[in-house]
């Protein structure tokens, strides 16, 4: 055990999903020193429900004191609701609280994100070459067993996944009757059935692979994977229970101190910790903005507003919020569901398979899936209203030039995506019970890119007065006939065989809600978010309102990045936490390239490039650094308000 250090050469501000991958790889080299700074506490007092895979869906974290328990401002395009917008306060973020899902974007939507940086040093790092091999990095992959791939109708690739890296995924070792039927019902109803989701073509039907460790059926999150196995490392500290509160700057926008605090009424002055070579911000689509403006970084009339002095003047912050916009269809059945085993009780403890079976069994369908023939006028119109859009207040909040140049941007990005397989809607099959009983399925409906953005922004100087959050929902109406569309084909499985044999009736939306206005109306008080938001700090070019360039670096600070999934410029369609583990794993690349002359995941992309084009080969390979395990968190020492972890680290490749 060991105090806090006067200085480290990277302080990371937030300890989640991104943050503690970034903390574990900087500090595999001993003479590098990392500070991690969390907000929330260690997990370690409620590691069951964590642990626990199905858990999250009955008793899990959210609405609990490990969740920010955010809330949007009233949406006015959702009957003036205010939606929740939940997120980790514990060691391993929301990876420690989320459903699992390891899903991937397609290589469309991250060759589209790396098309969006143009020529800009490192664009590269971001299009799907570079980032299949560092989601691919990041995992251990267990194929399921004969038995479970039989009874799900389940289709894997193992050269699509890592072998060494420190995150399990796996499938479910238990598996109901229902479930299996999931692809013979879709491929019914004409949507392909996908052969290899996790290889760039992530649409069509299919069962997703879950962030779990077959070895025990436990999740398998930050904090688990890249922390907890590694034998002790003098170089990396780890506070708990303390917020970081703004980043104090010299007179040439470096950034040499860090200041903190345990709560908003600790007695100034706040402590600080100094700062060798940089801060990386990873607080998330939220926090990370949260600590940018607080620390007087983003638009100037927010900040002034806010009463914080400006240091920097970057319009783009909090800008381009997206999110995906969910609900679902909910049907009476004779199946077997999670929630009657749940309350059976057959769901307690680790080392239970029936533990492990979480909802995984989804589908992103694309625009003529939901659409028709109808799918090439409605990409058109939504093209022509462009200009409008991006200069009316009400699509676009921010009236910065740059921001609606960005706006555009991101506008045109979307409406390329929408005639390429991509999917737009995805359904997925939930059966862990509803408001309408334990004997209910649903079949979800998520909105995956969305036309509709808003903005995050501080209204206080006070770090722990929760920014506005302004998501700006349903604002475009592309978004509704999206998710309109994407609601009658959820209605459609449950009439479509196989699973329409286990259906007994529709209770909602129900028989009152029919014609496309009817679904409308309902759509608005009833949608609520997939838990995805992303883009606040979106990497772009600076005349587009970018925040942060490829390398991650904030424009116009000496030597702040910011790395989570607020930095993704466009909304994709997956769940964010695999290609977030992409992104911490690329960031941590990119920053040793600075320092010790690892090859950049730029570099090593051009490499395998001109290799490719040499031998006439994918440029597609798998990195493999792997974590040593072998380490429990070490127990607090005595600070004041705080909990600093000292570990002592060897790692071995």
């Amino acid at each position: 055990m060991q105090p806090l250090s006067a200085s480290y050469d990277f302080i990371i501000a937030g300890g989640g999903l991104a943050g503690l991958v970034l903390a574990s790889r900087l500090s595999e080299d001993a003479s590098t020193t990392v500070l991690v700074i969390e907000a929330g506490p260690t997990g370690e007092d409620v590691q069951s429900r964590i642990d626990n895979p199905v858990i999250a869906y009955f008793n899990g974290l959210m609405h609990s004191e490990y969740d920010w328990q955010r809330i949007t401002t009233p949406q006015p395009n959702l009957k003036n609701r205010k939606i929740s917008w939940p997120g980790g306060k514990v060691l391993g973020g929301s990876s420690a609280m989320n459903g699992m899902y390891m899903v991937r974007p397609s290589a469309v939507e991250l060759n589209a994100m790396e098309k969006l940086l143009g020529s800009m040093d490192g664009a590269t790092a971001w299009g799907w070459d570079s980032m299949f091999t560092a989601m691919k990095k990041s995992e251990t992959f267990t194929p399921p067993s004969s038995d479970i791939q039989s009874e799900g109708s389940i289709v894997s690739n193992a050269a699509s996944h890592g072998t060494i890296g420190p995150i399990h995924t796996t499938y479910a070792g238990f598996i109901l009757p229902i479930f299996g039927e999931w692809e013979d019902t879709l491929g019914n109803m004409g949507v392909d059935v996908s052969s290899d989701a996790n290889g760039g073509e992530g649409w069509g039907a299919f069962v997703a692979t879950s962030a779990i460790n077959p070895s025990n059926w436990t999740r398998s999150y930050s904090k688990a994977a890249y922390i907890d196995p590694l034998p002790p490392r003098a170089n990396l500290h780890i506070l708990t229970n303390q917020t970081v509160t703004r980043m104090i700057f010299d007179g040439n926008l470096k950034a040499t101190a860090v200041e903190y605090a345990n709560h908003g009424y600790q007695t100034k002055p706040w402590p600080t910790v100094a700062v060798n070579k940089e801060v990386i911000v990873s607080g998330g689509p939220v926090g990370s903005p949260n600590i940018l403006m607080q620390s007087g970084v983003g638009p100037a009339d927010k900040l002034k507003a806010a009463g914080v002095t400006v240091s920097h003047t970057l319009p783009g912050v909090g800008q381009h919020a997206q999110d995906h916009l969910s609900t679902a269809v909910v049907f009476k059945t004779t199946a077997q569901t999670t929630a009657q085993l749940y309350a059976a009780g057959e769901l307690n403890g680790i080392n239970n398979p029936k533990a492990s079976f979480v909802n995984s069994a989804i589908a992103y369908t694309n625009i003529t899936d939901l659409l028709g023939d109808s799918a090439s006028a409605f990409q058109q119109e939504i093209a022509a209203n462009l200009s409008a859009y991006a200069n009316d207040r009400a699509f676009n909040p921010s009236s910065d030039a740059t921001v609606t140049k960005g706006y555009q941007a991101v506008y045109q990005a979307n409406v390329d995506t929408l005639l390429t397989p991509a999917g737009q809607v995805e359904l997925l099959l939930a059966l862990t019970g509803s408001s309408a009983g334990a004997d209910t399925v649903a079949v979800q409906a998520a909105l995956q890119h969305p036309f509709s953005t808003g903005e995050v922004y501080i209204a206080t100087p006070n770090p722990f007065d929760y920014p506005v959050i302004n998501p700006n929902y349903f604002s475009h109406p592309a978004d509704v006939v999206l998710l309109r569309e994407g609601i009658k084909l959820a209605r459609t499985v449950g009439k479509t065989q196989p699973i329409s044999t286990y259906v007994t009736d529709e209770v909602v939306p129900g028989s009152s809600v029919q014609t496309d206005d009817d679904i409308d109306a309902w759509l608005r008080g009833v949608v609520s978010t997939e838990f995805h938001p992303s883009c606040t700090c979106s990497m772009l070019p600076l005349d587009q309102g970018g925040v942060v360039d490829a390398n991650l670096k904030v424009y116009g600070l000496q030597n702040v990045r910011v790395a989570d999934s607020s930095v993704f410029p466009v909304s994709f369609a997956a769940h964010l936490m695999a290609p977030t583990y992409g992104l911490a794993e690329q960031a941590a690349m990119i920053i040793k390239s600075q320092y010790d002359g690892t090859a950049s995941p730029a570099s090593q992309t051009a490499t395998n490039t001109a290799a490719s084009q040499a031998t006439g080969t994918s440029s597609s390979s798998s990195q493999s650094n792997k974590v040593s395990s072998g380490l429990k968190l070490a127990a607090s020492p005595s600070l004041s308000m705080a909990v600093a972890v000292a570990l002592t680290f060897l790692v071995f490749f």
